[in-house]
């Protein structure tokens, strides 16, 4: 992001540019700072504590491609970055929604397994991704965008996603996410992306499954940092998801004082063109267009109500799910190293009874088995250190990178609020003198 943008987050404009007595401004919505052209993306959040290295990534310009129900939107992926494994430093590229749930995928197989934290990739969206589909020209930008609230809802959500997974030291350079940035060449389709499939309907089955493992299945635990952090993941998680939907219905209301602001103004306005007193229809056709504008700035909160603040609870909402997701992946290393010990002891078992019973023959093979089992716990034993110890790393990381976020959301947040709110109050003082010269 350029430095001139940033400068614009940290010391939003605060509108004193407005002449509230101008009602043919074609250009009147621009003085308000829309939260849905710019919200508050991970480019904000340097990627390296030392500044010395960086990765930008922007999701841009979704497009439709093709038609009727075999179409689908593409977007815009641009990078920036002085990292020297990528080939260029500055490169674009086009990708598919099923390629960001692909890579997501890969990275899952790749790495969930040693502990790491994969950010999730946003939710499929059959209703929104269907009106997309059969959307006519008509309900298009002049640009070639679909103009719809979900579609810059998905594009935030995916420009997050690639910035977090920017963000992790071993997740960055990784062959598929680095050529899933570069290379100008389709993907292979991801066929278990797809709503509606079989491979689909067999991931909503293992999820299932997964799901009923992790109620029934009580780990013994020894170590109590794991007890006290799933016990605070567990409560952030909740008291997260309460917020998240207080958020929403705080959206909703401000959306609906909005339009009852819109209807007021229509009302002073009506009521201008019939009152016979000059100063009073003067002064109502100035509330009017303070309604009228008001109206607009109540827009811009809701917006920043919805992009600012209840879309980055839903993305750790989705975090703390990916928490927890490595949590019962050490559960489940657990389970196969307690699998293996008790395996190794019918071995040993069966070895002891052989030998009593004199039967030396399948002494050998009963040998090794005992030594092969042996191997499978030292294995298992080391994989479930292993991931343990990477995921104190991990939640240390993600700690720090949490307290980060926060901070830098709720400071834009009170900001754009704040700005709203002065030229709020810059509109009913400039009625006053109105108010005041009615005779």
């Amino acid at each position: 992001m350029e430095n001139n943008s940033i400068d614009e987050q940290q010391n939003p404009p605060l509108f004193d540019n407005v002449d509230i007595n101008s009602k043919d401004d074609e250009n009147e919505n621009d003085i308000f700072e829309s939260a849905i052209q710019e919200p508050l993306s991970m480019e904000d959040v340097p990627t390296e504590e030392n500044g010395d290295q960086f990765m930008e990534i922007t999701v841009s310009e979704p497009q439709k491609v093709g038609d009727g129900m075999g179409s689908y939107l593409a977007y815009k992926v641009s990078t920036r970055t002085n990292f020297a494994k990528f080939k260029k430093r500055q490169f674009f590229t086009n990708r598919r929604f099923s390629d960001f749930l692909g890579l997501h995928d890969i990275l899952v197989c790749k790495y969930l397994r040693l502990g790491r934290i994969i950010p999730p990739a946003p939710e499929k969206n059959i209703i929104g991704s269907t009106k997309v589909k059969i959307s006519t020209p008509q309900s298009e930008t002049g640009s070639g965008g679909i103009n719809m609230e979900w579609v810059e809802t998905r594009r935030a959500s995916l420009e997050r996603f690639l910035n977090r997974v920017a963000q992790h030291p071993m997740l960055r350079m990784d062959t598929d996410f680095m050529n899933f940035l570069e290379s100008d060449q389709e993907l292979p389709r991801a066929v278990n992306t797809a709503a509606l499939s079989g491979a689909g309907v067999m991931r909503l089955f293992n999820k299932v499954g997964e799901t009923v493992n992790k109620i029934t299945y009580k780990m013994d635990e020894n170590d109590p940092w794991f007890g006290d952090k799933i016990t605070e993941v567990e409560t952030i998680d909740a008291h997260m998801q309460k917020l998240h939907s207080a958020i929403k219905a705080l959206v909703q209301h401000r959306k609906e004082l909005a339009t009852l602001t819109g209807g007021v103004a229509k009302s002073a306005a009506m009521l201008s063109t019939c009152e016979e007193h000059t100063g009073l229809s003067q002064a109502l056709s100035q509330l009017a267009d303070v309604e009228e504008k008001i109206e607009l700035l109540r827009s811009e909160q809701a917006n920043s109500d919805l992009y600012i603040l209840s879309e980055s609870m839903k993305d750790y909402i989705g975090l703390f799910g990916a928490i927890k997701d490595v949590f019962h992946e050490r559960v489940k290393v657990f389970q196969n190293w307690q699998h293996a010990q008790m395996q190794l002891t019918k071995k040993r078992e069966n070895k002891a009874k052989l030998e009593l019973s004199g039967r030396t023959d399948k002494l050998d093979l009963a040998q090794k088995e005992v030594e092969e089992w042996e191997g499978k716990v030292q294995r298992c034993q080391k994989e479930f250190d292993n991931i343990s110890a990477e995921i104190k790393k991990e939640m240390e990381r993600f700690e720090l990178t949490r307290a980060r976020d926060f901070k830098m959301t709720i400071i834009k947040y009170l900001e754009d609020q704040m700005a709203h709110q002065q030229q709020q109050m810059k509109y009913w003082e400039a009625i006053i003198p109105v108010a005041k010269d009615i005779a």
